[in-house]
């Protein structure tokens, strides 16, 4: 790659923009090339999803889109962001983990405990071993800088949690898929206003937009070419969502470096929670809907946000326009407000959250009424 990089110096051209444009179109063609021949694969071996109690789709569809995700991420990711793997030791063999389980649990489904606990050891081997880590609140609750252990607990669950939680969102044709872009957009430009020692971070975001528009092409086409993402797809998206948004509260921890240019925003968990608002609204609002109706917490149902949609009638790609619209707003607002008191910022941003996700239930009484 020094080579690459002192060629292109040579001939005067941009090299980071270059890497730009190259990783997200070699991620784009690996993953719209791949997929044909993995829906084939699917059909011959019958390594098909079936339709189920929480299922939106009314037949078999091939599930292991992720895999070719995957690929094109872990080419290009390795090609023009290799300085990640070398700053983060653990996390390319935390993502060939979650590639196997996510295989094994879309083939042959795994046990939730079995599941659990390989997410488990790949969030630790990454938390520990490559010390990504939520090391300060920035005052929300009161909380401020966390020690060790704490740290290490809180960045466990935090994965844990938004992998699942992703997971949980992709019930829809185009949903998981497009939320994943936009918020890695977001990550990306941010990474980008904050200097070249995050380039890296905006070159692997650029491979993920790159894979997973790749995947919508197929996800959103017609029925012959229909495929989802399955775990291995939504797990990994969760999983590289996660670490980017941690990586984005560190930049604002001040530290020594060569390249290292110290920003201050105190709002900064505020951001990445609204960024990744709703995976974790509608997370939140199936175990409250849950509990209240004395039902175990992990019980499948049709409660999530896009469910609600669908029973007003709509088409699963207008379920995903109304979604993305709204919590694109939610975004601006934290955006907007980014100076304010840090826990009246993340008051506001979970108020219009839980907001969101009540609307279709305000809609649909409003609608009998009259």
């Amino acid at each position: 790659m020094d080579k690459i990089d002192l060629l292109l110096q040579q001939i005067d051209f941009p090299i980071f923009y270059l890497k730009v444009v190259l990783s997200f179109v070699f991620s784009f063609l690996i993953t719209w090339y791949s997929i044909p021949t993995i829906i084939k694969i699917s059909r011959r071996k019958n390594l098909m999803d079936e339709p189920g109690q929480r299922s939106s789709h009314e037949r078999k569809i091939p599930n292991l889109g992720g895999v070719a995700m995957f690929f094109a991420i872990a080419v290009c990711a390795s090609i023009y962001a290799y300085q990640l793997f070398d700053l983060y030791k653990f996390l390319f063999a935390s993502l060939v983990i979650l590639l196997y389980v996510g295989v094994m649990d879309d083939i042959v489904v795994m046990r939730a405990y079995k599941k659990l606990l390989a997410q488990l050891i790949v969030t630790a081997m990454l938390v520990i071993g490559s010390d990504v880590r939520i090391r300060n609140l920035f005052g929300v609750f009161g909380v401020y800088e966390l020690n060790y252990f704490l740290s290490v607990i809180f960045s466990i669950i935090t994965f844990i949690i938004l992998v699942n939680a992703f997971n949980l969102i992709d019930g829809i044709d185009g949903l998981a898929g497009t939320y994943g872009i936009i918020c890695f957009a977001f990550f990306g430009i941010s990474y980008y206003r904050l200097g070249e020692y995050n380039y890296p971070l905006v070159l692997l975001s650029t491979s993920i937009i790159g894979a997973v528009l790749g995947f919508l092409y197929y996800n959103l086409s017609e029925r012959t070419k229909k495929i989802f993402m399955g775990d291995t797809g939504s797990m990994l998206l969760g999983f590289l969502l996660t670490f980017t948004a941690i990586c984005f509260i560190d930049i604002f921890i001040a530290k020594r470096g060569p390249g290292v240019v110290y920003y201050h925003l105190s709002s900064a968990p505020v951001i990445a929670v609204a960024i990744l608002i709703l995976p974790i609204i509608d997370t939140l609002n199936v175990i409250i809907i849950r509990l209240a109706e004395k039902r175990s917490p992990f019980d499948a149902d049709k409660n999530h946000i896009h469910h609600k949609l669908l029973k007003l009638g709509l088409s699963h790609k207008r379920a995903t326009f109304y979604i993305i619209s709204y919590y694109l707003f939610i975004v601006a607002v934290a955006y907007f407000f980014r100076h304010i008191d840090v826990n009246l910022l993340l008051v506001i941003i979970l108020s219009l959250g839980f907001l969101g996700a009540y609307l279709p239930n305000i809609y649909s009484k409003f609608k009998i009424r009259n």
